[in-house]
């Protein structure tokens, strides 16, 4: 079965998103510019004494926990993940992201910002079609405790299952699946925002790491629920997984269609099957649609 292929899309204008990276701290600025036909999500480092392109594509990410990382050289870009779903889940195709750090702002742990800048920017069709990996046979990895799996698709889109358990602490479990396009990205996982248990967050920050964020950038839950923070949804931890999923699948660098369902997955189970579905999937190349 062969499904129709969808226009490539940039933004109309550049859009700036600032704030603190939370592992460094550091003051970091993001500017979304429109790219042609072709060219892809590609980060720039503007800060280096030459620019470096890191084009966010599978073949560039390196393993680092808890985030997901692309380097080119000796130059790196961190904590793509919400940029990425941002973009991927807006559909925009072509876009250059210059920064001025190494790692991406933490914001309040979510895509909102990055997607109401977007927005703000306008989007733009453009005559080339968008790629296609489309899922022909089910492929699953990973084992009993942490899987990722991917089946054929039912339509010509995107869907994703995700499942948490955090046992009996202040997450538990916690299912959601959604069909990804941008008005359910908008409105059901962009707001979703980043998580951990506070033994978590105690001991990163006694290794020196997360000093500026604070219990407003990010949900800590402890045994009773978030700490001093409100949810947003009631199963807003499986949505943030299924927001980090959308990012790390758009190192495809191109449209996935077929149905992901993971249980406990992260980054590096999520890019492996990104590998995977690249090697055995059926890639649909784009082309420049005739007049």
């Amino acid at each position: 079965m062969s499904y129709a292929q969808r226009n490539e899309r940039t933004i109309s204008s550049p859009a700036v998103v600032q704030g603190f990276g939370y592992w460094t701290g550091r003051d970091v600025q993001v500017e979304f510019r429109p790219a042609p036909p072709g060219t892809g999500l590609v980060f720039v480092r503007d800060d280096l004494k030459s620019a470096v392109r890191i084009p966010a594509l599978v073949e560039n990410r390196v393993e680092v926990p808890r985030r997901t990382v692309l380097r080119r050289g000796t130059a790196s870009v961190e904590m793509v993940e919400h940029i990425l779903a941002a973009l991927a889940g807006m559909q925009i195709d072509n876009c250059e992201i210059w920064v001025n750090q190494a790692e991406m702002p933490g914001l309040d742990g979510s895509s909102v910002k990055f997607v109401e800048a977007l927005d703000a920017a306008g989007i733009v069709v453009q005559p080339a079609l968008r790629a296609q990996l489309i899922v022909r046979e089910i492929t699953r990895l990973g084992d009993d405790d942490c899987w990722i799996e991917a089946r054929p698709a039912r339509a010509a889109e995107l869907t994703i299952r995700y499942r948490v358990d955090y046992g009996n602490s202040g997450i538990g479990k916690q299912t959601v699946q959604l069909p990804i396009c941008p008005n359910t990205f908008r409105r059901d996982l962009a707001p979703s925002r980043t998580f951990m248990l506070k033994a978590e967050a105690d001991w990163l920050l006694a290794q020196g790491l997360g000093q500026r964020a604070t219990l407003a950038d990010l949900l800590v839950f402890d045994d009773s629920g978030p700490i001093d923070n409100a949810l947003r949804f009631r199963d807003e931890c499986a949505r943030h997984k299924v927001l980090d999923l959308v990012g790390d699948l758009a190192l495809a660098g191109c449209d996935v269609i077929g149905q992901i369902v993971a249980h406990r997955s992260g980054h590096r189970l999520n890019a492996e099957m990104v590998r995977v579905l690249l090697q055995e999937g059926e890639k649909v190349a784009g082309r420049r649609k005739s007049a």
